[in-house]
């Protein structure tokens, strides 16, 4: 069973940034081809994910006994308790723990949930706890990897074959011993890679006139226009300081739309003197900026949460929403057929797509107890076919896992089938980036969101954004140095 306890709310050099580019494209075609409060946690819920069957599970934090890694680690056969903590607003991902206990009935989750913004800055405190979690959603990865907070996954890619599987899956997870991502030893492995873009509400999307996605961002703002003339929200957005910017969503794709993705990736990945402040991103902020004073929001965005935001859309109050594809079935069951998706536009007809796209990262405390079973974990929900099932169903992310292994399929009309399809547009494009909350551990918190919320506040301008958070980012490399 899993016990859940639940905090409300809610995606290097120069050549390893066009290496991640890259292989995530890779990923994705892969996936289209085939059918997608600042504190720490405290309440309580259950459920019971389960054990494979196999070695005993391992007791202490050491990388994998030579004898478990030649037969491949498992979960054992003893009753066995892992200690977890996952993303609010990821319903999938305890449902993959569900069926994992049904699987291996042995095996419970003890589940402490937070939210995006609240597990930036509580990460390296849960890490170093005495009781350190076997599994945690990962927001960030250099700073805990400096700090010798994260379990070194090499002997278990080995073990389980995942260095067989296609680079673009671990790519992103990798760390050097100089600090860039993108390269060296894994650290982290994602339960799916998703994709972000824009959903829009199919019958209000007709009122306005929308026939086909805009092409061009010029396009995208005059159907903003429309719905705002027509009495109709133009976009729902969530930016409350608990759930973290929902804003930076369009802003990060607003900056893809006016300049290259690699420099945002570079920033992402905090190489050597990248700046997020840019002629071009300053272009893009001072488009956001544009939609907040033109009322293209809701007048509440700094009081509402990821949740609320989801459910309002999801009852039809909003003509678009910047959101990732693991909200996929979530849309489906809300507005069965009425939901859609597109990749944000380029500035220019023709010019390049570009999507935030990134797996969805977890790692193992490195004195995890449950080491052993955590990795068998993430090799079973890439491989087991219900797994996957799920994993596609509800997140409408490509599953991962050896090549050989089919996209789950997904019914007609699904918006599903647009944001996997969407995702071969990207790859053609090798348009992925990372998320810019994840440049350092606390930059959405202290940088993103603040500042997010004065420029909805009208004390902070596209100028002064930009400024701020490369000063906070700036510091924080500094701090960590």
């Amino acid at each position: 069973m899993v016990r859940n306890r639940s905090h409300g709310g809610l995606v290097a050099s120069v050549p390893a940034a066009r290496l991640l580019a890259a292989a995530i494209a890779i990923l994705l075609v892969a996936a289209c081809a085939a059918p997608g409060t600042v504190s720490s946690p405290s309440s309580t819920a259950t459920t019971t994910p389960a054990s494979p069957t196999g070695s005993a599970a391992q007791s202490s934090a050491a990388a994998p006994s030579a004898s478990a890694a030649a037969a491949g680690p498992t979960c054992g056969t003893d009753p066995l308790e892992i200690n977890a903590v996952f993303e609010t607003g990821f319903p999938t991902v305890p449902a993959l723990a569900d069926e994992f206990h049904k699987q291996f009935p042995n095996v419970t989750f003890k589940v402490s949930q937070d939210q995006f913004a609240n597990l930036m800055t509580s990460t390296p405190r849960l890490l170093s706890s005495d009781t350190p979690p076997d599994l945690i959603r990962l927001p960030t990865l250099i700073s805990l990897v400096k700090d010798d907070l994260l379990k070194n996954l090499d002997d278990y890619a080995t073990a389980f074959g995942w260095d067989k599987w296609p680079a673009a899956q671990l790519v992103q997870n990798r760390v050097s011993t100089d600090g860039t991502r993108g390269s060296g030893s894994l650290y982290a492995m994602g339960l799916n890679n998703s994709l972000t873009g824009v959903f829009y509400n199919k019958k209000l999307a007709q009122q306005i006139g929308m026939t086909e996605p805009p092409r061009t961002v010029a396009d995208f703002e005059a159907l903003l226009g429309k719905a705002k003339s027509a009495g109709l929200l133009p976009i729902m957005v969530w930016n409350s300081a608990k759930s973290g910017g929902g804003l930076a969503f369009p802003l990060q794709q607003l900056m893809a739309a006016y300049g290259p993705t690699q420099p945002v990736n570079e920033w992402i990945f905090q190489n050597k003197g990248a700046s997020i402040d840019t002629p071009s991103n300053l272009n893009a902020a001072q488009h956001l900026e544009q939609w907040i004073k033109s009322g293209y929001f809701p007048k509440d965005a700094n009081a509402i949460e990821y949740t609320d935001a989801n459910a309002r859309f999801g009852k039809g109050e909003g003509v678009f929403m910047f959101n990732g594809d693991w909200q996929d079935g979530a849309y489906d069951k809300d507005q069965p057929g009425n939901v859609g998706f597109f990749v944000f536009p380029p500035a220019e007809a023709g010019g390049s797509l570009a999507a935030m796209s990134s797996p969805l990262t977890f790692g193992i405390a490195k004195t995890a107890k449950h080491a052993d079973c955590a990795a068998f974990f993430f090799n079973w929900v890439a491989t087991n076919d219900k797994a996957r099932d799920i994993n596609v169903k509800g997140f409408g992310s490509n599953p991962g896992g050896p090549p050989d292994l089919a996209i789950p399929p997904v019914a007609a009309g699904s918006v599903t089938n647009d944001t996997l399809a969407a995702g071969a547009e990207v790859a053609k494009a090798n348009g992925a980036m990372d998320f810019i909350a994840n440049a350092t551990g606390s930059i959405f918190a202290q940088g993103w969101t603040p500042e997010l919320q004065k420029m909805v506040g009208g004390k902070q301008d596209a100028a002064g954004l930009l400024k701020a958070v490369q000063a906070e980012y700036a510091k924080e490399l500094a701090a960590g140095s």
